[in-house]
């Protein structure tokens, strides 16, 4: 059996003012190409379709076309809420109307019997189970266990806990003829960020364990971190990572899609497939005149630029008029005003020009410029 996993969309992302969208339309068309060439049995998407839990009907129109371009062919295609996601709008919307169409979508945590476990049978005739967990807050797993489990004394356990006794529940339908797979939207323990996943939601009170697989596992496939990666554990696991570098953190990343090889009898194996569309993310660092040069060499890539001088009138625009492509200008921390090293000076008696020279050197903006125009102000005033 054959399996692509993806996740981590974040369809709607906007990047320092610049959207995202264009990008995300090439590389989504890719992963459907993917799907096709690879001529895979079941698609994974593991969380986080969306950006923001209220998306535009841009990015929605374009998550729903892409969906159903992957149902495509008799393809078979799992669809889990991530963090970002509206779990409502999932559960409530694109579960019922995707139904429709054959696609399993899980917004909200749900008992084997009403969409938690899925049993598929592919075009060859071979049979997969699988287990889908979407994302859960501390809060709403405290609501997720007393729905499962029925058992009000283990809300008194911790997260890690209540997600591992949850899966347990989701993946008593593995049998030893069938591919068993599980995914979930979580951090794992050993998990290496992407640098732009939502810190307050990848913090240890959010991490799990990686033997909460079952060893009856034969894919865990993940979303949430942003970096394709495998966590060592009772079966094979990894995060197939998004496939666009959505912020500044994430410039190493090499987006992928990962196609899976599975059988009831034998180890999954895992091949990252490239994916190309998103534009890449560069910083830079360095004099004006440092970042100009390396930045002509930058081609189509989004520049972050750091400048390593005192910051000056309109050093942020001539940036951007030698590098069209830079989206965030910064002074080095090195080269930034410090409260804590500014000398308090009386005022009296000084004139204002003086004390307007002071507050520039106290923030380390070295621009004669700014003195004479202000001297020119005060003339005119």
């Amino acid at each position: 059996m054959k399996i692509l996993h993806t996740a981590d969309w974040h369809v709607g992302k906007v990047l320092k003012n610049q959207p995202r969208i264009d990008e995300q339309k090439t590389v989504l068309r890719h992963l459907v190409r993917v799907a096709q060439e690879e001529d895979v049995d079941l698609v994974v998407v593991a969380g986080d379709l969306f950006e923001t839990s209220a998306p535009s009907p841009q990015a929605q129109g374009l998550v729903m076309h892409t969906l159903m371009a992957l149902r495509a062919e008799g393809r078979h295609v799992v669809v889990l809420a991530g963090n970002h996601d509206s779990s409502r709008l999932v559960h409530e919307v694109y579960r019922p109307v995707l139904g429709e169409l054959g696609l399993h979508v899980i917004g909200t945590p749900q008992r084997p019997d009403r969409g938690g476990t899925t049993t598929i049978d592919t075009r060859s005739g071979e049979r997969a189970v699988v287990a889908a967990l979407p994302f859960l807050s501390h809060r709403y797993a405290v609501r997720a266990a007393e729905v499962l489990l029925h058992d009000p004394s283990r809300h008194n356990q911790d997260y890690a806990n209540r997600v591992r006794a949850i899966i347990s529940v989701l993946c008593q339908g593995f049998t030893p003829d069938t591919v068993n797979v599980a995914t979930t939207h979580a951090t794992l323990l050993g998990g290496r960020w992407g640098g732009g996943e939502r810190a307050v939601q990848t913090l240890l009170g959010y991490e799990i364990p990686p033997d909460t697989f079952p060893v009856t596992t034969h894919y865990a496939a993940l979303g949430h971190l942003h970096r394709y990666q495998q966590i060592d554990g009772p079966c094979p696991i990894a995060y197939s990572g998004s496939p666009i570098a959505l912020d500044f953190g994430e410039e190493a990343n090499e987006p992928v899609a990962l196609v899976v090889h599975a059988t009831p009898d034998s180890r999954a194996q895992i091949r990252p497939v490239p994916l190309v569309g998103g534009r890449p993310l560069r910083t830079l660092r360095g004099t004006l005149d440092e970042v100009v040069a390396a930045g002509e060499q930058a081609g189509e890539a989004y520049l972050r630029v750091i400048l390593t001088q005192k910051a000056s009138a309109g050093l942020a625009d001539q940036v951007r008029d030698k590098l069209p492509n830079t989206l965030d200008v910064q002074i080095d921390e090195k080269f930034r005003a410090r409260a804590d090293t500014r000398v308090t000076r009386s005022r009296i008696g000084r004139s204002p020009t003086d004390l307007f020279a002071d507050f520039l050197s106290e923030r380390e903006i070295d621009d004669p410029r700014l003195g004479a125009m202000f001297a020119e102000l005060l003339e005119e005033a």
